[in-house]
Formats: structure tokens, C-alpha cells, sequence
């Protein structure tokens, strides 16, 4: 809405927002969010990377789909001692590990639902120490997006967007939103580990299977960044985690 517009309908124009009182009233829901530094190339079974070689279990085989029988793509590994320590522990000393089906033919993503949780085409785990091979590695095979592997992370200020401060009990009026958005204080797109989601539509976070709980947001999949695929139109894909259950993990995507 243009200054005039603003100015006929009575609605004060966004540069008279005190943003430095907005600021304030966001700074209880500061979170710290970890923007991943990324290299091309696959590195050691054990990195933390997008796509490449997955660290397996002894004698398991690269992870089908449940659909089409094929296997899955390897989105993303973490590897919990390559986590900034305030986030290592979440991952309970192992491996954040999600594969994901890209089949065209069957087009696994729509027959399963795959932006739900939980999806027969989707497999999100966390692998403990203990259950794997630190020198037994699949193989990337034909057709598998070219790695890029995590070699540090970079810490950045994340808050929560309009919708999800309203069920936190700060509702902000249209006004402030907008002044927020030109200022840049919304949630971090692209890739990350922890902070707030970038919601594309609603807030979507599923629940616990084991208690109900709402989970939180793990790390962040945008379309296109580190991996050459589109979630949907333009979609953001969240790996959720119970806080309660550190191994209930699941994973969801949607687009505009």
C-alpha cells in the first residue's frame, strides 16, 4: 500500500512504526538459528552434508522407498559432532539422517502424500552411535544429486513470523508486520539448524506419536539451495523433533 493510500485510509505509514519498541517486544522470542557453511563434495561416511553417501548400519542397504522400491535420495546427514555444542545434543551423540523418494514414474511425492509426516516415500531418523559403521558407506548411485558437505555453521538472530507471535500471545497488527518484513526481522529462509520455521502457508507443526506433544522445529529444507530440487511451488520442507522423545523426528513440507 502506497503512502497515500495509507494516508486516505487513516493507516500510519509504515516509517512512523517504532520499530526499536517492536524489536523489544520480539526479544523474549529470540531464538538462535545456524545458517550451514557448505563445501561441493561428499567427505568422510560420517560428514554432515546434503546429499552423497549416507553412514549406515552394518550390512543395511542404501534405504528404499516404501512406494516405488527404489532408493531414496539422501537430503541431508548431520552429524551431531560437527553441531555447534548447544545443538548437539539433540541429535543424542548420532546421525539426523532424511531420505527422501524423487521417482517420476511412479511420482512417489503425490501417491504418499510426502509433505505429510511420516510419508511410506520418506524416511527422517536419527541414528545412534552406536547402530552404525563409521567406515561403511553407500556409495552414491546413478542419478543422485552431487554432495555438498556442512564444514561450519554461522549463528543469526531468528524470531518467529507474524502468525506463530499471534498464538504465542504478541499479535501484531498489519502495520508492524510490514514493518517487520522491511526490516528484515522474520524467520530465515534457506537451510538451518534450530531457530523459527519459515512457514509458506500456516503453521503446520504435527504432533508427537508417542505423547501428542507439539514438536519443534529441527533444520530447515528450502527448495533449491544446497539441493537441486523444488519442494512443490518454491515449498520449505521442516524436520520436526519431540522435546520430550529426542528420537521422534519427522519431516513435511508445503508451498504457496
Amino acid at each position: 500500500m502506497s503512502r497515500e493510500e495509507r494516508a486516505s485510509a487513516n493507516i500510519a505509514p509504515v516509517t512512523d512504526i517504532d520499530l526499536r519498541a517492536l524489536e523489544e517486544r520480539l526479544r523474549p522470542f529470540v531464538r538462535t538459528a545456524w545458517l550451514p557453511e557448505v563445501v561441493d563434495g561428499d567427505g568422510p561416511p560420517t560428514a554432515s552434508k546434503f546429499a552423497g553417501g549416507p553412514v549406515l548400519a552394518p550390512n543395511e542397504q542404501w534405504p528404499p522407498c516404501g512406494n516405488c522400491g527404489r532408493p531414496m535420495q539422501l537430503f541431508v546427514q548431520l552429524n551431531a559432532a560437527d553441531l555447534p555444542t548447544t545443538e548437539a545434543a539433540r541429535l543424542l551423540g548420532g546421525f539426523l539422517q532424511l531420505f527422501y523418494c524423487t521417482s517420476e514414474d511412479p511420482v512417489c511425492e503425490s501417491e504418499c502424500e510426502a509433505f505429510f509426516p511420516h510419508s511410506r516415500s520418506t524416511l527422517v531418523r536419527l541414528q545412534s552411535p552406536g547402530s552404525v559403521r563409521s567406515d561403511h558407506q553407500a556409495m552414491p548411485l546413478p542419478g543422485m544429486f552431487p554432495p555438498r558437505r556442512i564444514v561450519g555453521w554461522t549463528a543469526v538472530a531468528d524470531v518467529p513470523g507474524g502468525e506463530e507471535l499471534a498464538d504465542l500471545g504478541s499479535e501484531l497488527s498489519d502495520e508492524e508486520s510490514e514493518a517487520l518484513d522491511l526490516a528484515g526481522r522474520v524467520p530465515h529462509a534457506g537451510e538451518k539448524l534450530g531457530g523459527w520455521p519459515s512457514w509458506v502457508q500456516g503453521v503446520e507443526y504435527p504432533n508427537c506419536r508417542r505423547c501428542g506433544e507439539t514438536m519443534e522445529l529441527l533444520f530447515q529444507i528450502d527448495s533449491e539451495h544446497n539441493l537441486p530440487y523444488m519442494f512443490g511451488d518454491a515449498g520449505v520442507g521442516h524436520i520436526t523433533q519431540c522435546t520430550t522423545h529426542r528420537d521422534e523426528v519427522a519431516f513435511g513440507w508445503a508451498c504457496s
